[in-house]
C-alpha cells in the first residue's frame, strides 16, 4: 500500500485577474502526498474553463486508490486537474528515491538553474502600462507580456506602441485572449507588422482554428493558448499548422509527463513553446519550472507568478531576480509544500 494524503486549500490572489472564462479573485486546490520515504508532493488546482471543477478534482482524488496510484492516472482523463496532481506526485516521489532534481528525472539532458521569464502588464491606461512595462525592464526582466483585447483596437494599438517606444531591447508579447474577430485581428496584426512584436497570443476565439491557421505563418507570430483546452494530445498535433508558437500549462494539460511528450512533439515540428502556470500554488509553479527546463526552453515562459497570490501553501524555492527564476537543484521538486519546507 501507497500511502495518500489530500490537504484543500483556498488562497486569495493579490488582485482579481481577467481569464478567458472570466474574473477570479481565488484559487482553490488540493495538496497531495504520495508515500512516506520517500515521500512525493504534487497539486490539483482546477481552473474554470479549462480544467473539471474544484468538487470534480476533489471526487476524483478521493476514489485513488493506494493499492497503485499509477494506475490510476489511466482512469483520470478528463481530469486534468487531477491527473496533474497525482502525477506530480508519483514523478516527486521517482526523483527523490533517484536522488536527482525533477527535470533531469524528466529527462532534462543538461544541469539548469535559472530559466527566462516574461513580466505580464495588465491592461491600464497607456499611462499604466508604460510604467509597469518600464518598471519591469529596471527589475532586469526582458520579455514583457502586453494584455490586449478589452478595450477598443485602436486604443490598445496606442498602448502597444507607447510601450515600443518607451522601451528597447526587449521581447514584446501581445495577449488577447480570443477577444478579436478576423477582420479586427487581421487590422491589429497589419498595424503591428512594423512593431518587432515576439507574438500575438489568442488573437481569435478558441474553436477559430482555421482563422488561426490563416494567421499562422505571417509577418506576426500567433500563438496559441485557450485553444488548447479541452484537447486530446492528438488534438493538439493537429494545431501544429494553425500556430507558430503554443503555450503550454502543465495543470490543464494533465500533468507533468504529458505536457513533456506534448512538448517534445512540438519541438521537433518546429513550433516555439512556452511552459506557463495556471496562477498556482507552489508545488505546482514549481512543477512547472521543472518540465520548462526539463525541455531546455529557451523562450522566457509565464512562471513568475507567486506574486500573483497574497500567500502561498509553503516555501518557495524558486526565486526570480534579473528576470530569470531559478529551478531547485534538490532531489525531487524542491518543496514539500504543507507539509515541510524544502530547498533550491
Amino acid at each position: 500500500m501507497t500511502r495518500i494524503e489530500r490537504r484543500a486549500f483556498s488562497l486569495a490572489l493579490d488582485s482579481p485577474l481577467s481569464t478567458a472564462a472570466g474574473e477570479i479573485d481565488r484559487r482553490e486546490g488540493i495538496a497531495i502526498r504520495v508515500g512516506d520515504d520517500p515521500r512525493g508532493v504534487g497539486e490539483a488546482t482546477p481552473l474554470p474553463g479549462w480544467t473539471e471543477s474544484f468538487e470534480g478534482c476533489r471526487t476524483a482524488l478521493s476514489g485513488v486508490s493506494e493499492s497503485d496510484p499509477r494506475a490510476a492516472l489511466a482512469d483520470l482523463d478528463g481530469r486534468p486537474a487531477t491527473r496533474h496532481g497525482l502525477s506530480l506526485a508519483i514523478a516527486d516521489r521517482e526523483a527523490r528515491r533517484a536522488g536527482v532534481p525533477l527535470y533531469r528525472h524528466l529527462g532534462g539532458k543538461r544541469r539548469v538553474e535559472r530559466l527566462a521569464v516574461n513580466a505580464t502588464v495588465g491592461d491600464g491606461s497607456i499611462e499604466e502600462t508604460v510604467e509597469a512595462a518600464t518598471n519591469a525592464i529596471a527589475e532586469g526582466f526582458e520579455t514583457i507580456k502586453c494584455k490586449i483585447g478589452s478595450r477598443p483596437l485602436d486604443e490598445d494599438l496606442e498602448r502597444v506602441r507607447a510601450v515600443y517606444d518607451a522601451v528597447s531591447d526587449v521581447a514584446l508579447r501581445l495577449d488577447a485572449n480570443g477577444a478579436w474577430d478576423r477582420r479586427e485581428a487581421d487590422r491589429a496584426l497589419d498595424a503591428l507588422a512594423n512593431l518587432d512584436v515576439e507574438y500575438v497570443e489568442q488573437p481569435l476565439p478558441a474553436d477559430d482554428v482555421a482563422g488561426h491557421r490563416a494567421l499562422a505563418g505571417g509577418p506576426v507570430p500567433i500563438a496559441l493558448d485557450e485553444t488548447l483546452a479541452d484537447r486530446s494530445p492528438d488534438g493538439i498535433d493537429s494545431l501544429v499548422d494553425a500556430a507558430d508558437v503554443l503555450v503550454l500549462k502543465p495543470m490543464a494539460l494533465g500533468g507533468p509527463d504529458r505536457t513533456l511528450d506534448i512538448g517534445r512533439r512540438m519541438q521537433d515540428e518546429g513550433l516555439g513553446i512556452v511552459i506557463t502556470t495556471t496562477i498556482d500554488a507552489v508545488i505546482a509553479r514549481t512543477g512547472a519550472i521543472h518540465v520548462a527546463a526539463a525541455l531546455d526552453v529557451e523562450r522566457a515562459c509565464g512562471l513568475a507568478t507567486a506574486d500573483l497570490l497574497e500567500e502561498d501553501i509553503g516555501t518557495d524555492p524558486a526565486t526570480v531576480r534579473d528576470g530569470k527564476i531559478a529551478v531547485p537543484q534538490a532531489a525531487g521538486l524542491g518543496t514539500d509544500g504543507p507539509w515541510g519546507g524544502g530547498d533550491a
